[in-house]
């Protein structure tokens, strides 16, 4: 549940702190305090976009911030782990920021987070129920969820989602299979031309770069030839070469008895000696192989013109891309030539998939139906009381296409009146109506749902006297299993509140805030007696008030 709500240079809110409690928290307010602006915090703070015109201060940030206590709430744990954010045991922190410049950041346990992580997170912790969501109630997919939320055994729909999933993908292979044998056979003479011209040239790895450096040293071999020999002579040629200057200091180092370093000095100078030997056959070895062979050259400059003009004509940029070019299209080659047998693997891979779809999508339609008819009843049960007295309705299922939500139609059907055909909600049904039918709807799929919270914003709009009073007794209900907060201008449903808070404006030297204070006992008669006379000091009002407060008090 939500257990603390910090608001802070959000619009007319400079900085507020609320702490709500478990059950049923009601927020009154005249129209224009800004009980509108702390739901627009709200949805900014669950993920909603935000707007820079909020940030009221330009010289700091906007920042919303909620801690939840998330008790024996596993997924949300789960969610946490999967975006490694580390948990703060009961309670979870979610914190919105805005910068004046128009920059948005989240973060979930004061770590930063993606938007969509923290929606993720906020949609299993509130349900955020304002008036306009009340058109939701004639959408067919909203009819559906509300249906599938009452499944007793969900596990029926989970095994259809698989069975649906394996069939599109069964499907797609499918296609994708005979698009490209379409394609390749089409295209399957100049295919096997280029496979042709990649197998007559037999590229080898490396070739390239090898006969590169081949065709720079044969294109140079006489002055590569010439600095050969002059290190071989330098080393081991004229009077004054190397070896024989070395050979000649060990001499005279070994004639030298009373230096003591002389021995490790010869020794050092020894093993100079044998290295440069060893350079020496070296540099004589590749003088030996070197030859200016015109032919070798020239073959030398053939190949490469064959393999530059290949990488040319087949658009390739390396000998790595003909080489990769090669294998693919000999793998497209091997395709086509087994095609017919993978069409016919394919397809029947794709019908058994969606045979096993359609049988779970069955399935599926008989326990949609069954809680259809049941969920029919509790609606009527619930809903009637609420001043709708001759009240029918009909869950129709019928039969759709195959989708990811299975091979059903929902349309709820209402009559309100006696005589009157049962017809879809946006047909038949007023304001007040819809809004008694949602909240009836919520407290039915309250009980199904493991979810924390639910924010109701003036559902109770259009309704008064008993209703209003029978629709705050739902709400009261609905609040002793997951914590309630709603925002209302009736009194009757006021005064059932556990706790309850005023939105109100109060100006200063130079500027006009919107505050929010909980009420004492005596402070909620007042506002009880304002809401009902509009005067709180109205003793008559004040009276009323104290009884709808007292009846209250009675029934728990």
């Amino acid at each position: 549940m939500i257990e603390t709500l910090s608001i802070s240079n959000y619009a007319l809110i400079d900085n507020i702190e609320l702490t709500f409690l478990p059950g049923l928290n009601i927020i009154t307010g005249e129209t224009g305090a800004g009980k509108s602006i702390m739901l627009g915090a709200l949805s900014m703070l669950f993920g909603n976009r935000a707007d820079t015109k909020v940030v009221s201060d330009k010289s700091k940030k906007s920042v919303v911030e909620g801690v939840f206590d998330i008790t024996g709430y596993g997924e949300i744990e789960r969610l946490l782990n999967d975006n490694d954010i580390d948990t703060l045991g009961t309670q979870l922190i979610l914190r919105r920021e805005i910068s004046p410049s128009g920059r948005s950041r989240s973060f979930v346990n004061d770590v930063p987070a993606q938007l969509s992580v923290l929606r993720e997170i906020a949609i299993r912790l509130v349900d955020l129920h304002s008036q306009h969501q009340n058109l939701l109630l004639a959408d067919s997919d909203y009819q559906l969820a509300v249906i599938d939320t009452m499944l007793d055994d969900k596990s029926v729909k989970t095994e259809y989602a698989e069975a649906y999933e394996a069939f599109r993908t069964a499907l797609k292979k499918y296609q994708i299979a005979r698009r490209a044998s379409e394609t390749s056979k089409a295209e399957e003479e100049y295919i096997r031309y280029q496979l042709q011209l990649l197998e007559q040239l037999n590229l080898q790895p490396g070739e390239q770069e090898a006969l590169e450096q081949e065709r720079s040293l044969l294109a140079n071999v006489t002055s590569v030839k010439s600095a050969l020999m002059q290190i071989a002579e330098m080393l081991d040629g004229g009077e004054n070469n190397i070896l024989s200057m070395l050979r000649h200091s060990t001499g005279l180092l070994d004639d030298l008895d009373g230096l003591p370093e002389a021995e490790a000095l010869s020794a050092r100078l020894e093993s100079l000696r044998i290295e440069a030997d060893d350079i020496k056959d070296t540099v004589e070895s590749l003088d030996s192989r070197l030859d200016a062979d015109p032919r070798r050259l020239e073959y030398v400059e053939e190949r490469l013109s064959d393999i530059y003009e290949l990488q040319r004509k087949l658009s390739a940029d390396s000998d790595e891309a003909l080489i990769a070019l090669q294998q693919d299209l000999s793998e497209r080659i091997d395709s086509i030539d087994n095609s017919d047998e993978r069409h016919k693997q394919y397809a029947a891979k794709a019908k058994a998939a969606k045979k096993q779809a359609i049988a779970l999508a069955e399935k599926l339609t008989g326990a949609r139906r069954k809680v259809a008819e049941k969920f029919t009843g509790e609606l009527l049960e619930s809903a009637i009381p609420l001043g709708m007295k001759n009240l029918r309705a009909e869950i129709e299922i019928t039969p759709a296409d195959l989708t990811a939500t299975g091979a059903d139609k929902v349309n709820f059907l209402f009559a309100f009146n006696k005589n009157q055909q049962l017809m879809p909600v946006k047909d038949t049904a007023s304001g007040g109506e819809i809004s008694r039918l949602m909240l009836s709807i919520k407290a039915l799929v309250a009980k199904h749902v493991q979810l924390p919270s639910i924010i109701f914003d003036e559902v109770d709009t259009g309704v008064s006297g008993d209703v209003a009073g029978r629709m705050g007794r739902l709400m009261k209900d609905i609040s002793r299993r997951i914590q309630v907060i709603a925002i209302t201008h009736l009194p009757p449903v006021a005064s059932k509140g556990d706790v309850h808070f005023k939105v109100f404006k109060e100006d200063t030297a130079t500027a006009t805030n919107t505050r929010v204070r909980r009420l004492s006992d005596d402070e909620r008669v007042g506002e009880l007696a304002l809401m009902l006379s509009g005067d709180s000091t109205n003793e008559a009002a004040r009276t009323t008030a104290r009884g709808m407060l007292d009846a209250e008090c009675r029934l728990l």
